[in-house]
């Protein structure tokens, strides 16, 4: 098994950025722009026109330093889990983060941990007040 791991300093409060990372709502914010909720607190994200939809049900949410989703389906990501741990350091947040379980490091992981790098900073413009908004994906990263 392989992971993504990321960390980032984010000028914002752990509850600021937990409401980005722990909800449906929030990942519409910097994350996709075609997100819809579920029953269950389960969410769907959807990308390329819906060619490309991942399923994540939410396994822990605890406010405002943990959440953690399992992915129920997308392309090398069904049984991965994603999850958030936010740190409180003065008037700045560490975000830790980690896409974990891949079972092997293939040409898709590979590009999935670049896109990741570029959604840390994506959540931080947006937690920071300086929004790039979501992947609309046409013309970005293979994902």
């Amino acid at each position: 098994m392989v992971d993504i791991r990321h960390a980032i300093s984010i000028t914002a409060s752990p509850e600021e950025i937990y409401e980005l990372v722990s909800s449906a709502r929030g990942f519409a914010r910097w994350w996709a722009a075609d997100v819809t909720e579920k029953a269950g607190g389960i969410v769907e994200l959807g990308f390329f026109q819906r060619a490309t939809v991942y399923v994540l049900q939410p396994v822990r949410l605890a406010p405002p330093s943990e959440a953690l989703w399992i992915c129920q389906s997308g392309k090398e990501w069904q049984g991965t889990r994603i999850e958030f741990w936010l740190q409180a350091l003065g008037a700045n947040t560490m975000v830790h983060f980690s896409h974990a379980g891949w079972a092997a490091d293939t040409e898709y992981f590979i590009s999935c941990n670049t896109t990741w790098g570029e959604l840390m900073f994506r959540l931080k413009a947006v937690a920071e007040g300086k929004g790039l908004g979501p992947l609309f994906m046409k013309d970005s990263l293979a994902y």
